[in-house]
């Protein structure tokens, strides 16, 4: 838990993305329809669509409720403000937006964060800090939304979950930088905007055995283990690219980074430390990765158990054996 030298708001901030609109170059505002927007799923969807035309801006409407106490003039908190802050770590763009009173106590605001798409790459999280003057200190950050919305600008649909991408390769044939590694039946890239395992077709038979769906017999059971071992090495090199690009604060915290990197810690930290919050295990991670090596072979157990667990490898290596136990009392008899 990180301690801050003054007074802050206990308690979550409730906000939200109200609604969103678009415009094209010299055309007028359009609103976005409500299947672009998902309260449920905390994500409003811009990607390409051909129901909607290309568009250059965009206008979302939020609104926050602050807690009563937080306005309280005999409290400890003075010139209370809402800021909504838009970050993309795939483009280090940040904008910042302030809300606006609607109310006569103060407690309900509102705010319009105008979006450009040209500074968006990916997918930017969307959060909510109120600040104040604390103790004579202006400025000072006295509570984070709990709560994040995403702009997606690549996906047309509203989903916080994105599916790992699956590409076939004939690595022998292909880039240079894949043809070092034509003896591997397939390589994990995490330096994009979401992570693609390639699978290499000079492997024979491995594309076809990859591709299938379903399926009976020693080929479905090889087929499924072999997907439990790729995931369990997809969530490793996911982790070690997500754990080693952590953004630390002056205090020297590190941060959950946004996009799927944050979303691949937050997944695999519970496995790894189940007796820590997200925060303390997140900590003791950046502990081991910039400390000594012992603590960072120590970690290397962790992160494989993790990886295991989320791509079932336990499930799956017990099905497998179960099955070719049954396949050999076939031969047998």
């Amino acid at each position: 838990m990180k301690v801050y030298p003054y007074r802050r708001l206990t308690g979550n901030v409730s906000w939200r993305v109200d609604s969103a609109q678009i415009k094209a170059d010299g055309e007028p505002w359009e609103d976005v329809e409500s299947k672009y927007l998902s309260t449920v799923e905390r994500v409003v969807a811009l990607g390409p669509d051909e129901d909607r035309p290309d568009w250059t801006q965009a206008r979302l409407r939020l609104s926050v409720g602050l807690p009563a106490k937080v306005l309280d003039p005999s409290g400890p908190w003075q010139d209370v403000r809402a800021v909504a802050v838009l970050t993309e770590r795939a483009t280090n763009a940040r904008t910042t937006v302030e809300f606006s009173s609607i109310s006569a106590d103060g407690r309900d605001r509102t705010a319009e964060l105008y979006v450009y798409r040209c500074d968006l790459l990916d997918r930017a999280s969307l959060a909510v800090h109120v600040v104040a003057t604390v103790d004579g200190v202006p400025g000072r950050v006295i509570a984070t939304s709990d709560v994040e919305w995403f702009v997606d600008v690549i996906e047309a649909v509203p989903s916080l979950a994105r599916e790992l991408e699956v590409k076939m390769v004939n690595f022998g044939a292909g880039a240079s930088r894949l043809q070092r590694f034509k003896d591997s039946p397939w390589l994990v890239d995490t330096t994009g905007r979401i992570p693609v395992v390639r699978v290499n077709t000079d492997f024979d038979g491995l594309g076809d055995l990859v591709g299938a769906d379903g399926g009976t017999g020693p080929e479905k059971t090889v087929r499924e283990l072999l997907l439990a071992q790729m995931c369990s090495e997809v969530w490793t090199a996911v982790f070690h690219s997500a754990a080693g690009d952590l953004e630390v604060e002056e205090d020297g915290t590190p941060v959950f980074p946004h996009g799927w990197q944050g979303e691949v810690l937050r997944e695999m930290l519970p496995d790894m430390y189940p007796d820590r919050e997200p925060e303390q295990a997140l900590r003791e991670v950046h502990a081991a990765r910039v400390g000594s090596s012992a603590g960072w072979g120590e970690l290397q157990s962790r992160i494989h158990f993790a990886a295991s667990r989320r791509a079932g490898v336990p499930r799956t290596l017990s099905t497998t054996i179960r099955d070719l136990e049954r396949l050999t009392q076939g031969d047998d008899a």
